[in-house]
């Protein structure tokens, strides 16, 4: 055969019809063939640096900023000063904006949840809140950025991508890293983005305005051959390979190529049913809800069930990428979308107990920064029912459950009125160090060598807060 007919470049385009735009990368990494020699063990699994907690992770991302004065933390002494203005500060509205929202003790431990959190309240038990969280800028891309990958700018993997090269997969057949999103947030794919380590470990995307399987997933299916045919079809391209690796002694990226083609094509029937939320009993989907949201946390659950190391869910619609961006009509805006993500969280809890999965699987919740105290008007709105709040970097809250922390704990708090994180203070580098030390990482010793250093998730920051740790 004429070498020039048949060169890797062309057997790849042959065979790229299939499931491979979305395998081809991860099918790599769970082979082991792109990861750092140093890393990799046999099925794609590498070893953590110590026993972990939890072996895998839920992001559930509020996009634009949940208000902690309205959610979990609440602060009576804004009812004494309502209306008056912040020491230091110009505020946009009337002044300091007491919550409107009934805040009660819940489970045996007491820990202390508004209204707007019926179903997650029966979960109290099981949830470390954190009300000390603090981050570097009020502003949403830096803010976004940061949550995300430890820095302002769109220079660095994230932490979903430091998760998947730490670690690797449990399943050769799915991504270790995928993120759903209903469109793209602000920033867009830079959140998920793996940078400069390499490909394999940047998370694959899903739009998931539409959860029918063909729309879900683009070129899941071979549009012109049944699966037979394409098997008779990948088993000649293969013999075309062997015949062309014969020739050639130790060409490993040819040998890597030629596996990935079969773990690609492997991909197609278990993704297949993966991200197919309809195998789930009506009962099951009915708990999580109808929402975008409510079933993205059902499809989150189904993936970590099959071994996908990491999951970002992004609450974000088709006419607004930041909903919890409530500059106008807190109070109303705050009420509506509490009770989907008040829904939809508990019930993947509660999936997740009933499974046994909680233990080792740890859901984070929160946005990228919280919302001030104090009220913001547009122009001279003086009715405090339809005044917004703005962007708060200084003091807001997020809850982690699951995944070895210490469940029905408040943990750290800020003042009287909201304004700043002042006890057991938590940076988001404080975060995510304590998050990969949950999964068995050392955020010091979790490095990647790029453009002569040595750079990690947490950059030359970050603190462990065992006090979280169960």
């Amino acid at each position: 055969m004429n070498d020039r007919l048949f060169t890797r470049r062309r057997m790849l385009q042959q065979a790229g019809a299939g499931f491979g735009v979305l395998g081809l990368a991860g099918a790599l990494q769970s082979a082991g063939l792109l990861a750092p020699a140093h890393a990799a063990t046999s099925g794609g699994v590498r070893a953590p640096h110590f026993a972990p907690k939890a072996k895998r992770v839920i992001f559930l991302f509020m996009n634009g900023g949940p208000s902690h004065v309205d959610t979990f933390d609440p602060k009576p002494q804004l009812e004494k000063v309502a209306g008056q203005q912040p020491e230091g500060r110009r505020s946009k509205g009337t002044g300091y904006m007491p919550s409107p929202f009934q805040f009660a003790p819940h489970g045996e431990s007491g820990v202390v949840m508004s209204e707007l959190f019926p179903r997650l309240s029966r979960f109290a038990d099981d949830l470390c809140v954190i009300r000390s969280m603090y981050t570097d800028t009020p502003n949403h891309e830096p803010g976004l950025l940061l949550m995300h990958s430890g820095n302002q700018q769109p220079t660095r993997p994230c932490f979903g991508s430091w998760v998947s090269y730490g670690l690797g997969t449990e399943n050769e057949n799915l991504p270790a890293f995928v993120a759903l999103c209903p469109g793209l947030p602000v920033v867009g794919p830079q959140l998920w983005s793996s940078a400069f380590l390499p490909g394999e470990h940047q998370a694959t995307s899903v739009d998931t305005n539409d959860l029918e399987i063909d729309k879900l997933i683009a070129n899941i299916r071979h549009p012109r051959l049944e699966r037979e045919a394409q098997r008779k079809q990948l088993d000649l391209l293969q013999k075309l390979n062997r015949l062309h690796a014969s020739r050639r002694e130790n060409d490993d990226p040819l040998e890597a190529q030629i596996r990935a083609m079969e773990l690609a094509f492997a991909m197609q029937q278990e993704a297949s049913e993966a991200f197919d939320v309809r195998r789930e009993p009506e009962s099951t989907r009915e708990l999580y809800g109808s929402t975008v949201y409510g079933q993205s946390c059902l499809l989150a659950r189904r993936l970590v069930e099959r071994g996908v190391r990491f999951v970002q869910v992004y609450y974000i619609d088709k006419r607004d990428k930041q909903p919890w961006d409530s500059h106008a009509n807190n109070n109303k805006r705050h009420r509506e979308l509490c009770a989907d993500s008040d829904r939809a969280t508990a019930a993947l809890l509660a999936d997740l107990k009933q499974r046994g999965l909680l233990e080792e699987t740890l859901v984070v919740w929160g946005g990228e920064f919280g919302r001030t105290p104090y009220a913001q008007n547009e122009k001279d709105e003086k009715d405090q029912s339809r005044a917004g709040r703005d962007h708060h970097h200084t003091g807001f809250s997020m809850f982690l459950a699951g995944g070895g922390v210490r469940g029905g704990l408040m943990y750290g708090a800020t003042d009287e009125l909201g304004m700043n994180a002042i006890e057991n203070r938590v940076h988001v580098h404080d975060l995510h160090a304590t998050l990969l030390h949950l999964l068995g990482l050392d955020h010091t010793r979790l490095t990647y060598r790029y453009s002569g250093r040595d750079f990690r998730l947490t950059d030359v920051h970050g603190r462990i807060v065992r006090d979280i740790i169960a």
